[in-house]
């Protein structure tokens, strides 16, 4: 039986990025109804090869194929999400009005929505849904899960496995890989190797071709030593000088260098847990926690023991990172108390990456005394060769924090936590923007670690490695905590993310004598109906404002040209984005007030 010619394939591919050649022959092919990912470390170009296969990039060199009337839909690293309401938005790419608006509300938007002020999570739902309601033959997506919780990850999984386009994902989460693919794409040495299984073969796969890489690299340098050694002291070489010889060596020199480029240089972390603490390093009793009429903690009582690996899951805004600045003694609770053990030494990695001194550069950042050195563990080490360790150039250095891409700003945070010996690491959604490799060795580096570890994160797989305990939130204020993983949290605790039933029908009916006076208070008060139209205006434009910020500060050479205006911009970006912080807090309690008293 012929094999059917796949529906969108690329034939010796390739691409320069100025001097930075980014594909030397890339070979794809997407059959019919395939779940495919594609996976590489940062840098290897994975999602310019989802624009060319979108056909938004041409190549320097090669062929694209799309099988006539085939429609693509992509879903960005980075979407954005234009129009004068989401629907707008979701219908643009050549939707039915009707399927774009039942997209949105199955990913749980309110389509009449504007598209700004949204959140990271709102933003992705929003592409993915618009990509759904174009109904594609093929869909490519480029970390679908960044900025979702685990609930709505589990519940893109269920959506995918029931399409009927071929899909091709760029992700870092192990879990979603492994429950959706069937076939994996490595993009290494500037070319896509190809493993006709799912993800979770990919590990043992990649080690073995790693392996043979290393076998060739390694008898090649043997070839080129014996070629040197023959050409330069043998008499007769040195008399004949043989140009033929001279060519082949040099050509054996270039294969080497290239196999030498394309070697991954891993990050080079380490972790010292320093001093014991005590025994006890946090006791909590009875704590709880509300923003107005929201609740996010119900009273709630645990303990965590030296050697702990304590793990915090939930949907998002249910009050994770709340629960940690408690559990810290950064933030009072309404109701119980906190104690914190003895001899604590805490590092903190942050979600929203607020210990970054933005107004600074790398160097600054990293050596905030001046001088050109870290104390790194109690031992003095030059910043540049710190920075290395966690892949950062030269170059690099003299930039402002706020030029940084998302991963990078990740790797630097994790540079200064640690640093320092801590026997208390706290991790607030580490894996955001890493790829697998320093993913990899940031487990293994926990898993060694002899410290207590808090860790909240929305990777299922990370989790399960890593962690003795996990405390799960519902998002009600309802909290478990359950020995093991996210996987012991969900066979131990069935339903306990889902929202509650619906008791209308079992209600009697209303007395609509009886029920006036609670009618009339079923809206929100004139103030705060007046303070939520006020921050809908607002929040848009400090999101305008900062972008503008922004983009000024991407500006390499600003803080060498005009250091006043550089430190200005950088005071009125950090002022702004608190102001956002504030009004989009502000604004959730609002909207949910109403939405609760509609």
């Amino acid at each position: 039986m012929s094999r059917q010619p796949p529906i969108l394939a690329l034939k010796d591919v390739r691409l320069a990025d100025g001097a930075v050649q980014l594909f030397a022959g890339v070979d794809l092919a997407l059959d019919a109804r395939a779940r495919a990912c594609l996976v590489g470390r940062n840098g290897t170009g994975k999602s310019t090869l989802l624009r060319i296969l979108a056909g938004l990039i041409e190549p320097d060199e090669g062929q694209r194929f799309l099988q006539p009337g085939v429609r693509i839909a992509l879903v960005p690293q980075e979407p954005d999400i234009t129009g004068e309401t989401l629907a707008d938005f979701a219908a643009a790419g050549g939707a039915e009005r009707h399927e774009a608006e039942a997209a949105l509300e199955s990913f749980g938007l309110d389509p009449a929505r504007g598209t700004r002020g949204l959140s990271g999570g709102e933003t992705r739902r929003a592409a993915l849904a618009r990509a759904f309601a174009e109904d594609p033959e093929v869909l490519l997506l480029d970390e679908p899960t960044n900025h979702l919780d685990i609930t709505t990850i589990t519940a893109l999984e269920e959506r995918l496995a029931r399409s009927r386009a071929a899909i091709l994902v760029i992700s870092h989460d192990r879990a979603f890989l492994s429950r959706i693919t069937k076939t994996c794409f490595w993009l290494e040495a500037r070319r896509a190797r190809r493993l006709d299984a799912g993800f979770s073969k990919f590990d043992e796969w990649s080690r073995k071709q790693a392996e043979e890489d290393a076998e060739v690299f390694r008898r090649l340098t043997k070839a080129i030593e014996r070629e040197t050694y023959t050409f330069y002291r043998s008499i007769t070489a040195q008399r004949t000088r043989n140009e033929g010889r001279a060519r082949a060596l040099s050509a054996m020199r270039l294969q080497r260098a290239a196999l030498a480029a394309d070697i991954n240089r891993p990050m080079a972390m380490t972790i010292d847990a320093g001093e014991s603490s005590g025994k006890l390093v946090c006791e909590v009793k009875g704590v709880s926690k509300s923003f107005g009429e929201r609740v996010l903690i119900k009273p709630f009582t645990t303990r965590i023991l030296r050697g702990d690996r304590l793990a915090i899951v939930g949907p998002n805004g249910a009050g994770k990172t709340t629960l940690v600045k408690i559990l810290l003694g950064e933030t009072a609770p309404d109701t119980g108390s906190i104690k914190l053990g003895v001899g604590l030494t805490i590092a903190y990695a942050d979600q929203a990456r607020d210990r970054l001194p933005t107004g600074a550069t790398l160097w600054e950042a990293l050596s905030p005394d001046g001088g050109d050195q870290i104390i790194v563990r109690g031992q003095p080490k030059h910043v540049s060769a710190y920075a290395r360790d966690f892949l950062f150039h030269e170059k690099q250095l003299r930039q402002p924090i706020a030029s940084l891409s998302g991963g990078e700003r990740n790797r630097l945070l994790l540079a200064l936590a640690l640093a320092k010996p801590a026997n208390v690491l706290v991790l607030d959604e580490p894996t955001n923007d890493l790829d697998m490799d320093t993913l990899d060795l940031l487990e293994d580096l926990l898993a060694d670690y002899e410290g207590t570890l808090i860790l909240v994160s929305h990777d299922r797989d990370f989790i399960d490695r890593l962690a003795t305990s996990t405390i799960a939130l519902d998002g009600r204020g309802n909290i478990v905590e359950t020995p093991g993983g996210w996987a012991e949290v969900i066979s131990q605790n069935p339903g306990f993310f889902d929202a509650p039933q619906s008791s209308q029908k079992a209600a009697p009916k209303p007395d609509p004598v009886k029920n006036e006076p609670m009618a009339r208070a079923a809206k929100l008060s004139y103030k705060d109906q007046h303070r939520l139209e006020t921050l809908e205006a607002q929040i848009p434009k400090l999101t305008t404002a900062i972008a503008s910020l922004e983009a000024a500060l991407h500006d390499p050479e600003l803080y060498t040209r005009d250091p006043t205006r550089f430190r200005r911009l950088t005071d009125d970006h950090a002022r702004v984005l608190a102001e956002l912080s504030t009004a989009e807090e502000e604004w959730l309690v609002l909207a949910e007030r109403k939405e609760n008293l509609a």
